[in-house]
């Protein structure tokens, strides 16, 4: 059977394929349209990152496809009620980068809360604003507002819990719930009592229609004064030109964005330039140990789905 790779995957995870299979793994394929097209047509499996829009007339060149694997959680990119109704399969990555994420997330907690990370420029062309420094925060006994409780969400809550903070969830939705936290210590409620008790929220929704522009205006304004908002979901779950808007006003304390709602961010973004901003480009997820469990276990899971073991999970 033949897999077709579109973006980046580790060597090693492309030799558990090519093993048992013939492999085209071409990391440019994602931006040469047409040749993509002309691989997908007798492709048994395809295996993408983010940027691959499996969809419209990719998907329908498709014929012979089985089974998608996921290089990551977000299925944004992929039609998956198309591929449905194609019985071609779906698999993602579910857990297999939460750890990195987690860390991501703590990490920025920290970085927001203290603020005096963010003056590296200053200190080094002679400024010693030390005194305009000692208003940090420590994260012990301080709020995590975690929006989104699936494994990503719930690894953050137990690092952050270790760290001796307060952790609160609430459903993609942002609906109030009255299951049991399925993670000790952690207090699930509604998205808007989420927003006014935190001192960070965090996101970790998929971007679906109801996800779409869920943190805007209103929102940030319903968040407390010197709080911290951190997106490692989807740029579109956030109203980039509220968030602009808000930390510029001192309304929020920081912000750290890993997302965007165009990617790269284009020049003149509203984001340039925004005070107490952090901007990375989606690596959130990305470190060496979280390349080798994604790509290894969506490896697993094709070959799993092209030798007809349809009960494997994902």
């Amino acid at each position: 059977m033949k897999i077709v790779i579109s973006e980046f995957m580790l060597d090693s995870s492309v030799a558990r394929l090519a093993a048992r299979h013939e492999v085209l793994h071409d990391a440019t394929l994602v931006d040469r349209p047409a040749d993509l097209l002309q691989a997908a047509a007798d492709a048994d499996a395809l295996i993408v990152r983010n940027r691959t829009q499996v969809r419209g007339e990719l998907l329908t060149a498709m014929r012979r496809c089985k089974v998608i694997g996921r290089l990551g959680v977000g299925l944004d990119n992929i039609d998956v009620d198309a591929c449905r109704e194609r019985g071609i399969h779906v698999a993602p990555a579910v857990g297999a980068n939460a750890r990195a994420v987690a860390e991501y997330v703590v990490a920025m907690a920290l970085l927001l809360l203290r603020g005096a990370f963010l003056m590296s420029d200053r200190v080094a062309s002679g400024a010693w604003p030390r005194a305009a420094l000692t208003g940090g925060f420590e994260v012990q006994g301080r709020t995590l507002g975690i929006v989104g409780f699936g494994s990503i969400g719930q690894t953050t809550a137990v690092l952050a819990r270790q760290l001796g903070m307060q952790v609160l969830a609430c459903d993609r939705k942002g609906a109030a719930g009255t299951a049991a936290s399925p993670v000790d210590g952690v207090a699930l409620g509604s998205l808007a009592t989420l927003l006014a008790a935190s001192d960070v929220v965090s996101l970790h929704v998929p971007l679906t229609s109801e996800t779409r522009g869920l943190i805007g205006a209103a929102e940030l304004a319903a968040m407390k004064r010197g709080a911290a908002l951190i997106n490692v979901a989807r740029g579109g779950v956030v109203e980039e030109a509220a968030l602009a808007q808000a930390l510029r006003s001192g309304h929020l304390r920081g912000a750290a964005l890993d997302v965007f709602a165009d990617e790269p961010l284009p020049a003149g973004s509203v984001l340039a330039g925004v005070p107490n901003l952090v901007l990375t480009p989606h690596i959130a997820g990305t470190t060496v140990e979280s390349e080798r469990r994604v790509g290894d276990l969506v490896a697993d899971r094709v070959l799993a789905w092209l030798a007809g073991e349809t009960a494997v999970d994902g």
